[in-house]
């Protein structure tokens, strides 16, 4: 079994909303260590999810779009005996963030033809209704993890 990791970096709240997570979502954001343009993408794309979705609080878009593209079974590919093998893993609570993260923002930077804070908004809110390219690649996750379950058995 592998060892804790010690040296990793806990990313601090963000200064508005005072949130872990949209200190994440700002980091994954940043392009080119430019953390002050993320952050004014971030925040343009919360005060558009607003005025869309007619909350007060962003930060349960956020999470119910994050809850809703976290995938919980990914495969991983492990060599047994010459041949490569998909093996359906659990997916940790730190992992499926991030993924879920990383997903959203990736299908937000696919679309083109608006600023970036407009298809941001626009991909939280499609990921919140349980829709979007981000709950997509969940589910293709999930059907890939459904498919190599005989596999299951290779599992370290």
């Amino acid at each position: 079994m592998r060892r804790k990791v010690t040296n990793r970096n806990i990313v601090g709240p963000d200064f508005t909303y005072d949130s872990t997570k949209v200190g994440k979502l700002i980091n994954y954001v940043m392009d080119s260590g430019k953390k002050q343009t993320a952050q004014k993408v971030v925040y343009a794309a919360f005060e558009l999810i607003k005025d869309k979705t007619k909350t007060t609080d962003p930060i349960e878009v956020l999470d119910t779009a994050l809850k809703n593209t976290g995938p919980l079974m990914e495969v991983r590919s492990r060599r047994v005996g010459g041949a490569n093998y998909q093996i359906p893993r659990e997916v940790r609570p730190e992992r499926r963030l991030a993924l879920s993260m990383k997903w959203i923002i990736e299908a937000a930077r696919a679309k083109k033809g608006s600023p970036m804070a407009n298809r941001l908004a626009d991909e939280i809110i499609a990921a919140s209704k349980n829709e979007g390219e981000a709950v997509k690649k969940r589910e293709n996750t999930h059907k890939m993890a459904e498919a190599n379950k005989a596999f299951a058995h290779f599992a370290w």
